[in-house]
């Protein structure tokens, strides 16, 4: 602590206000604490500013131009091929979408008196902590209880500094022009997502993926379908590269990568970076206190996110598990429930994933190739999209919903989804596997008609050997 400092007292303090950070106030607010939230950049964190919420809102526009350009099958015809406007367009996705939703969660932070303080936190020790302000000067709090929720930052590769033509998935999403070439390089969910964006907003894209496929988390049958769609739209994916350098100059930034020893160079106007992510734990003072972190970086916590100082707690992209926004928002919701003495734990069997490629792509629980490998025995039962006469009305034909189930019970252990409106429907599964239900449940569950969400019902039939329409 600063000498002579005033040290104020707080009750309980929370580290970021993103996705965990103001989830975890709102809901400590509720249970009667007095809370104040620490931010030094965006209140709404990375998710809805610079990540989840504008990349789907370009995704959205990607979509809306093509359907634009092209809806003969519908008997709409254009007269002259539509114009885009993407300065319009980044202005929707800034105003009309960001600051909505970031405005919607300062109100919320308001009206439960959650106390906002501007600044980037220091600790100090298991109790105190300082938050300095851009003009080097700063504020000592003691508190009862503390949240760490700093989320995390995008990695930056040898060869690739983070300046002018070579950006990150922040950078990627403010471009002033859709690019005619564009270098993605990293094939994961953002890269992916970003690439099937800019492409459907005209540009040409190449993705420069390290390992043998895209999208590695997901199954080989639903990766096939999203290469296959990039192959559609122009997309070129070279696999097995080996990003090495960039050289930029008035006209864009080129890229040099090996394939097997033999290098190769491509010119473009931009090259995106999104190889992963690192946890923000970094220059805080946690060497101050008693949390224990990873090699990686990520801060050992207990089932309710407390760490080994008994009265900090972490969540989100700090913790082990995957970086996602609505874990985070789960993991916000057992830690202010635990200092207020609830009894509170992150039990879920598992977090849903999803990828809002074309097709989308989501899955919950485990494989049939996982659950196997964890010694169950288990029955795979899959379902076409295009035999849904919803997906049939929507031209969106592409893809297939898998079950896994038991052998003995029809227990579901997990379910896959490739195809339309899987981001939605991934949810009536992450009940069923997170409750335990068996395939009779859905089976028997009525959907209403015409719907996508009947692929579930089917497979779920196909699963108890009673298949309809197929």
């Amino acid at each position: 602590m600063v000498v002579g400092d005033f040290a104020e007292e707080r009750d309980t303090m929370i580290v970021g206000a993103g996705p965990g950070g103001y989830v975890a106030a709102i809901r400590a607010a509720e249970l009667g604490q007095k809370v104040t939230i620490v931010e030094k950049e965006y209140i709404g964190g990375v998710c809805l500013n610079v990540g989840c919420i504008p990349s789907k809102a370009l995704i959205s526009a990607g979509h809306r131009y093509q359907e634009a350009k092209d809806s003969k099958l519908f008997g709409i015809k254009n007269i002259q091929d539509p114009v885009l406007d993407f300065k319009v367009t980044q202005d929707w996705k800034d105003h009309s979408v960001v600051d909505r939703l970031t405005g919607g969660v300062e109100m919320l932070l308001k009206k439960h008196k959650v106390e906002v303080v501007r600044g980037e936190a220091y600790m100090h020790d298991n109790h105190t902590l300082r938050v300095m302000n851009g003009d080097h000067t700063g504020q000592t709090y003691k508190f009862k209880h503390l949240i760490l929720a700093t989320g995390s930052r995008p990695v930056e590769i040898p060869g690739f500094k983070f300046s002018g033509r070579v950006v990150d998935s922040t950078g990627g999403l403010n471009l002033p022009e859709v690019p005619k070439e564009l270098v993605v390089i990293g094939g994961g969910y953002i890269g992916s997502e970003l690439a099937g964006a800019y492409a459907n907003l005209g540009a040409h894209v190449t993705i420069l993926e390290g390992t043998p496929s895209i999208l590695p988390n997901f199954e080989k049958d639903m990766v096939k379908l999203v290469t296959s769609s990039f192959k559609k739209k122009g997309i070129d994916v070279i696999t097995n590269a080996m990003a090495k350098n960039s050289e930029q100059d008035d006209s864009g930034v080129t890229v040099t990568y090996a394939v097997d020893g033999k290098e190769n160079s491509i010119h473009a106007d931009y090259v995106m970076v999104t190889v992963g992510r690192r946890p923000n734990t970094d220059d805080m003072g946690l060497e101050y206190t008693d949390v224990k972190t990873t090699d990686r970086g990520l801060i050992e916590v207990d089932q309710q996110g407390r760490t080994a100082a008994e009265d900090i707690f972490a969540i989100g992209d700090i913790v082990a598990g995957p970086a996602l926004a609505h874990k985070a928002f789960a993991e916000a919701k057992v830690a202010a429930g635990a200092i207020s003495g609830k009894k509170t734990a992150n039990d879920y069997v598992s977090i849903p994933a999803v990828c809002f490629t074309d097709p989308e792509l989501a899955s919950v629980g485990m494989t049939k190739a996982e659950a196997e490998e964890a010694g169950l025995k288990v029955v795979a039962s899959k379902f076409p999209f295009a035999g849904n006469g919803r997906a049939i009305s929507l031209d969106s034909t592409d893809g297939f919903f898998r079950l896994v189930t038991t052998k003995d019970e029809g227990t579901i252990v997990g379910a896959q989804i490739a195809g339309a409106g899987a981001s939605d429907l991934i949810s009536e599964m992450s009940v069923a596997v997170n409750g335990g239900l068996n395939a009779e449940d859905l089976a028997l569950t009525v959907h209403p008609h015409p719907t996508l969400g009947e692929v579930i019902q089917e497979a779920a039939d196909v699963a108890m050997g009673f298949p309809t329409h197929i």
